[in-house]
């Protein structure tokens, strides 16, 4: 396991930023915001929508994808402290744990990064809205628009400029700069990774549907932003409710007397199936001490389905309680995880990346996560997993020099993604302190988002 970088981001900041490395949704109502949290302000410093029709939908619709992934933050948050609390009897939020973290102490984090993709397109968006009634002597005019500051104004202005050799206008680059500036600015130290990140950036531009170069600009920005919103919200409606619905089950069902059979058994989670369940935790039980453990679910469990894992995994959650050695109850614990986090990629995010049907509008995602793929990082408290880092203990795909690493992978095909994922949980298990130190939230909620 290679260094991993400390995060130059400021857990207590009211205006962090990153780039997602998952997705988001919910298919069930939400968890209620918390009431505490840290209050984001954005500011943008011109009049919008000075010669076009209003349109609302550029602040609404983002501002609701930022209170939804609040509210998706804090269920995750919550559920990381239930479920911890039932693996280690002492653990408390806050806290320490003896216990090997569950799957949902990774969930805070990757959805607050998710949101902080979001906000880059909410701050993207208002540089395209501000430009339809003026457009941008210069980059550094168009990001003022935008009200972007700190580091993540140094990475936008580094691919904004960049994106200017590509014919861009200053408005359109600043604004897909804005989208981008979440990355660490690290990864543009090496030339290749910027200039073909932003070769793609400027080629999904160029391809997008709209009559104008903003038009398009904006379309590209929709489009992250609804394959963010659409992931957050899949994965808390399928796992996170599954979850909570699994507590409550056990609440009912005699509590920690409850038995892994007996999970399996007993509590009815739709599309999964107790002899698939069964299955899968026997296999578990076999090949839990296995080194590495296996991970290619699809190979060595034909046939059985994700929310079946599911299942199983809520059963070895059991299993790991009642072990008392500490290296098996860990290992049931990472096994459990894996199979959460394998229904999680292959099963609930993956539509929001490759779509059955495109949808009207937007760039295709497949393409716009290609281009972005080399910028992803995942603060997990002071640490952060970054991809480049990732890449760079692997072989070089394509043996050309004129390509770095990064940009020789997609995020939006599970091949290239699940390995990855699989780093960044050991990275956090190696972690595990930090990993704790669970996310402010962007927003305390939508009534405290202003735009000036």
């Amino acid at each position: 396991m290679g260094a991993h970088r400390l995060s130059n981001q400021d857990p207590s900041s009211s205006n962090p930023r990153g780039t997602p490395p998952a997705g988001i949704g919910a298919s069930s109502p939400l968890p209620s915001p918390s009431s505490s949290g840290s209050t984001l302000r954005i500011e943008v410093g011109r009049p919008r929508n000075v010669l076009r029709e209003p349109a609302p939908w550029l602040v609404a619709d983002s501002s609701r994808a930022l209170d939804i992934n609040h509210r998706i933050t804090q269920g995750y948050i919550q559920l990381a402290h239930d479920l911890q609390g039932l693996l280690d009897p002492a653990y408390r939020p806050g806290g320490s744990t003896r216990v090997l973290c569950n799957w949902f102490a990774f969930a805070p984090h990757a959805s607050l990064e998710a949101g902080k993709g979001m906000l880059g397109a909410y701050l993207a968006r208002a540089i395209i809205d501000t430009a339809q009634g003026e457009p941008s002597p210069s980059v550094k005019q168009a990001l003022d628009r935008g009200g972007l500051s700190g580091p993540d104004r140094l990475v936008a202005e580094k691919v904004a400029g960049t994106l200017r050799f590509f014919g861009l206008s200053h408005d359109v680059a600043a604004s897909l700069g804005t989208l981008l500036s979440a990355a660490n600015l690290d990864v543009f130290v090496d030339p290749r990774t910027l200039w073909i990140t932003t070769w793609r950036v400027s080629r999904v531009v160029q391809d997008a549907p709209g009559a104008t170069p903003l038009d398009k600009a904006e379309a590209v920005v929709r489009t992250l932003e609804q394959l963010l919103l659409d992931g957050n919200v899949a994965i808390y409606g399928d796992i996170a409710t599954s979850a909570r619905a699994y507590l409550d089950w056990r609440e009912r069902s005699g509590g920690n007397a409850v038995k892994p059979l007996q999970v399996v058994e007993g509590f009815a989670l739709d599309g999964a199936t107790a002899g698939e369940a069964r299955r899968a935790r026997e296999y578990a039980l076999a090949h839990v001490k296995d080194s590495p453990q296996p991970t290619h679910f699809a190979t060595v469990l034909p046939g059985v389905g994700g929310r079946s894992l599911l299942l199983a995994a809520f059963a070895l959650f059991e299993d790991a309680r009642q072990t008392e050695e500490a290296s098996e109850r860990d290992a049931l614990i990472g096994f459990a995880n894996n199979y959460l986090a394998w229904h999680e990629q292959h099963n609930a995010v993956q539509p929001a990346f490759t779509p059955s049907i495109p949808r009207q509008g937007e760039v295709p995602r497949d393409a716009l996560m290609h281009a972005m793929t080399p910028t992803l990082r995942l603060p997990l408290g002071p640490i952060a997993w970054e991809f480049s880092d990732y890449t760079e203990r692997q072989p070089d795909r394509d043996h050309n020099l004129l390509t770095s690493k990064p940009t020789e992978y997609n995020w939006a095909l599970f091949e290239d993604r699940w390995p990855a994922i699989l780093d960044a949980f050991d990275v956090g298990y190696q972690h595990q302190t930090g990993l704790w130190q669970m996310p402010q939230p962007l927003i305390q909620s939508l009534d405290l988002l202003e735009v000036g």
